[in-house]
């Protein structure tokens, strides 16, 4: 059974259609990247899914519960009840980090399981705790967001969002604001959270990291999906628009 399933997802800004007829089925476990150049629609996608933007029509599934669903050609956007039981499914991890500067990094972890999910604190900030120490952070829990290197903040970002216990996470171009040294650092932890066999849908341009760590990878390109395959079949891919992106990524290596 899929635990996310996208049907025909379509949205704009203005006059400009920028997601055309999305559809895409994600199972639990599965690590699925989105690639594609700057403007293709994947980041728009991604902030669709965690309803930071709201679609035009379409229909989003997550672990059974309906987000939005299409009514006379408008989308219908669920209860709140089931909106919130659908946000603790889910996690998610920006490309700027996103950390409160005036929290400490413990209560950075903890604010949306004690607050959003109450879960009591001592649960919280033992879970927290754990994380910490996986991620290789267990000396940072009382440093502020300002204290630490951006490979670190990502790190806490990560131990935010699994906090929760999510059943789907995403990335939102993860390594963006890193530079090459720190982006080895968080891609290594991002590899060692395959062993949670949760489903995680990665937006990034790292093509080496994402054909290693991916079961399917999906090219968009102008609003659309063009390839929905395994990382072999698109690497070797005979499409001339999933070549052409490719060759530009050889070439910038």
């Amino acid at each position: 059974m899929s635990i996310l399933e996208v049907k025909n997802l379509e949205k704009s800004f203005d006059n400009l259609q920028v997601l055309k007829d999305i559809s895409l089925k994600a199972d639990n476990g599965e690590i699925i990247s989105l690639i594609g150049s700057s403007g293709s629609g994947k980041s728009t996608l991604l902030r669709c899914l965690n309803r930071l933007e709201t679609v035009d029509s379409g229909e989003i599934i997550v672990d059974g519960d309906i987000m939005v669903s299409t009514l006379n050609g408008k989308s219908v956007y669920a209860n709140e009840t089931v909106l919130k039981n659908i946000r603790m499914k889910t996690g998610l991890v920006f490309q700027n980090f996103n950390l409160f500067p005036h929290y400490n990094v413990l209560r950075n972890i903890t604010e949306a399981p004690i607050f959003a999910a109450g879960i009591p604190k001592e649960e919280a900030e033992k879970t927290a705790f754990e994380l910490l120490d996986k991620l290789g952070l267990k000396d940072k829990a009382e440093a502020y967001p300002y204290q630490l290197s951006g490979g670190q903040s990502q790190r806490v970002s990560i131990a935010r969002a699994l906090a929760l216990k999510p059943k789907v996470l995403f990335f939102d171009e993860p390594t963006s604001a890193l530079d090459p040294e720190l982006t080895g650092e968080v891609l290594k932890v991002i590899r060692s959270l395959t062993s949670l066999n949760m489903t995680m849908i990665i937006v990034t341009h790292e093509m080496d990291f994402a054909r290693d760590i991916s079961n399917r990878m999906i090219f968009m390109d102008q609003g659309v999906i063009v390839e929905d395959t395994t990382p072999a079949e698109l690497f070797n891919s005979n499409n001339e628009r999933t070549k052409a992106f490719l060759g530009k990524f050889h070439e910038a290596v």
